[in-house]
């Protein structure tokens, strides 16, 4: 039989109260075992029952004779005191510390100074030729000093507050720490994993509903907007497919119907429009593909698959070399990247005479740079590349240069690899096109 916690010990609310009430109990059981420890091993003076015991003996002293005196004085001596008559100007050069006073038994008064009654002449702090003493007043012209040892620094009283203290602080540094971790931190840390790996594309909920109820309720939120904004996605995509496709047979009667114009200017203009458009259906049709947002993560030869891709870019007659390692295997999703990788060996080929791949490592990431020879993407309009249908025609100086779904592509494989894309300037002219990849993924 499953044992089942009251509902408030699974909220964050209700699990703080749990741990600062463990706190008390541990720091009142702990705190008086470990009093009762150190005061066995030390003889911790009591500065307050000392102070009461003086001016008790004060007053005593106060009512007798100059003879009851010196015998009030002897039985009181008796325990181990070190009580003595000084007069007034005794405490003519007290201070409030000593250059001998050990930093601990400052520290300790200063941040647990005693009670405030009775407080003793002088105050709690009083130090005479660098001994520490506790006066109290007998009558106008004497007072009766106590010598306190010099190597007592811990106070019982400061012992008792001090150790509860302590215990309070450390159990509550202890608990809450664990408990951030346990209830806080890690389920986060989980949450901004599944969301770094996740896509828009239906299936399973990427968000693990466990934990704290906050935690669940913010999971089982997050996988509910993951479902809205694939549904819509896909809604979307579903109608620019459909669109696509049913353009491609009027299209197809308009080059039937164009190839039997008889002018010849006239012929060539209309099948130069229609090409254009197929074309921009096809690569509408190809960037609306997410086939690479399905595919899975294996290990593979990295270097192989762009060796394989300047290949074939050389046999079609362009300049396209590789360079780097003869083997790189890493954790990626190959026919992904190799798409991504054509894509921009693709843009650069329309605006170069050669391009140059190079494959290198830091020790944790796997970097491909593409370099061209062209005229480069000016700075300011490097990001907006990246968007799909964003046209560098004036900049690029080719009006049929494509319909700017090229890089849109590469950056969404590179971000689904949790990769960065950068475009930077190449010397002394030319872009080089930066993927950073990394070489283990979890």
């Amino acid at each position: 039989m499953r044992l089942r916690l009251p509902r408030w010990t699974t909220t964050i609310h209700g699990q703080i109260t749990a741990v600062i009430f463990a706190c008390l109990i541990i720091a009142f059981v702990i705190g008086s075992t470990l009093e009762r420890w150190v005061r066995n091993e030390y003889n911790a003076p009591d500065l307050e029952a000392m102070s009461a015991r003086i001016s008790a003996i004060a007053s005593v002293l106060a009512e007798a004779t100059a003879e009851e005196r010196k015998v009030v004085l002897a039985a009181a001596n008796r325990g181990g005191q070190a009580l003595s008559l000084r007069p007034l100007s005794y405490f003519d050069d007290v201070t409030t510390s000593s250059p001998d006073e050990p930093l601990v038994q400052v520290a300790i008064d200063r941040l647990l100074p005693p009670e405030d009654w009775p407080v003793p002449f002088g105050g709690w702090r009083t130090f005479v030729d660098g001994k520490r003493v506790l006066a109290a007043k007998v009558d106008a012209h004497t007072l009766v000093v106590m010598e306190l040892q010099p190597d007592s620094f811990l106070r019982n009283d400061a012992l008792r507050f001090g150790s509860n203290y302590l215990v309070a602080t450390v159990t509550l540094i202890i608990l809450f720490s664990v408990f951030a971790v346990w209830a806080i931190t890690r389920p986060l840390r989980r949450i901004a994993s599944s969301a770094m790996k996740a896509d828009i594309s239906v299936g399973s909920a990427p968000f693990e509903e466990r934990g704290s109820v906050e935690i669940v309720t913010l999971a089982r939120a997050l996988n509910a907007m993951q479902n809205r904004i694939s549904t819509m996605v896909e809604a979307r995509t579903r109608m620019l497919r459909g669109i696509s496709h049913d353009l491609r047979t009027p299209l197809t009667r308009l080059r039937l119907r164009a190839e039997r114009v008889k002018e010849q200017e006239v012929r060539e203009a209309l099948l130069s429009d229609i090409e254009r458009i197929d074309r921009l259906l096809k690569e509408s049709l190809g960037y609306l593909r997410d086939n690479h947002q399905q595919e899975a993560f294996q290990r593979a030869d990295l270097a192989s698959i762009l060796q394989t891709v300047c290949d074939e870019f050389a046999d079609m007659g362009h300049k396209v070399s590789y360079s780097g390692p003869a083997r790189m295997v890493a954790n990626f999703k190959p026919l992904a990247l190799t798409r991504a990788v054509t894509n921009l060996c693709e843009n650069g080929v329309k605006f170069a005479t050669k391009l140059d791949v190079e494959l290198r490592t830091d020790g944790r990431h796997a970097i491909i740079d593409v370099m061209d020879n062209g005229p480069g993407i000016p700075e300011e309009y490097r990001s907006r590349v990246l968007e799909p249908f964003f046209k560098m025609d004036a900049a690029r100086g080719n009006p049929d240069a494509g319909f700017g779904l090229g890089l849109s592509i590469v950056t969404e494989i590179i971000q689904g690899h949790g990769g960065k894309l950068e475009l930077l300037d190449r010397r002394p002219n030319g872009l080089t096109a930066t993927i950073t990849l990394a070489l283990s993924r979890a």
